[in-house]
């Protein structure tokens, strides 16, 4: 590398540092952070000095990572808070308790997600309102709450980030995905359609997805729940994204300068073909 090299990204690693020095003591809330994504960028924004409010329907594990990062001497925190995504109710109570606790929300990443194997043709319809319920309501009431947080402190440079995925700007060949698909084209129409109200109401409160294709969790297991080595057999054809490769997404997204918008990140294993 030529120092000219070296020296350009010496300057943009010190920019993405001071990115995200302004994110210090605020605070982020992770939706969906007892494991996989949502862990992972808990983990991330707590190693960046944030205190992080991570919410899941049981706590167990987000409190063993609350641990972790507190015996590691992370200069953020992570607060561990129970929340049912599915319930309106469940999530104003917790937009209560931030605001009565901790001021309120600067950060909104909505990560929690639900896919159900319910197809199309001969799907349940529990199963559909299951994966809408979370996915799209429970999405879109915390992305409403987080602005209201945001205007009521005259907050004007939050960031509201809703993880996605590639099926929402494509249509699966897999039967069991379609309807989960259907849900995330929804993100896909929301976070624009954040990022123009937003524009609307003059602020510089940002909205963003990141569309990840095949990450390494435990998404394939619950969707092939009855055959455990299906989906164990989607991980293992090619070198697939690991949730750590999303943190890092995220990091990105929050560490650009407060006037560039970055509407959507999309992200495929290399050795992905489709």
């Amino acid at each position: 590398m030529s120092r000219s090299q070296s020296e350009v990204g010496a300057r943009l690693g010190a920019t993405a540092m001071a990115g995200m020095e302004r994110w210090r003591d605020r605070l982020a809330l992770v939706t969906g952070a007892s494991g996989g994504i949502g862990a992972a960028v808990a983990r991330a924004l707590v190693q960046q000095g944030l205190k992080v409010v991570g919410c899941a329907r049981t706590v167990g594990n987000i409190e063993e990572l609350a641990a972790e990062c507190k015996s590691a001497g992370y200069p953020g925190t992570l607060i561990p808070y129970r929340c049912d995504l599915s319930s309106e109710e469940d999530i104003l109570s917790m937009f209560s308790a931030v605001r009565s606790q901790h001021s309120g929300v600067d950060i909104c990443i909505n990560n929690a997600g639900l896919a159900r194997p319910d197809t199309l043709l001969s799907g349940s319809t529990s199963g559909w309102k299951d994966m809408f319920n979370v996915n799209v309501l429970g999405l879109s009431i915390c992305a409403r709450e987080a602005y209201q947080s945001m205007k009521e402190r005259k907050v004007d440079d939050g960031h509201i980030i809703n993880i996605n995925s590639m099926y929402g700007h494509q249509v699966s060949p897999h039967s069991v995905i379609h309807f989960y698909s259907a849900t995330k084209y929804a993100v896909t129409a929301l976070t624009e359609g954040l990022r123009q109200e937003l524009r609307e109401a003059q602020t510089h409160i940002r909205a963003t997805c990141i569309s990840p294709e095949v990450v390494e969790t435990q998404f394939a297991f619950k969707l092939h729940d009855k055959d455990p080595e299906k989906a164990a057999a989607t991980y293992e054809r090619i070198k697939c994204l690991k949730p750590e490769d999303v943190a890092e997404a995220v990091l990105y997204v929050l560490s650009t300068p407060p006037h560039v918008q970055i509407g959507d990140i999309q992200m495929r294993p290399t050795e992905q073909v489709i």
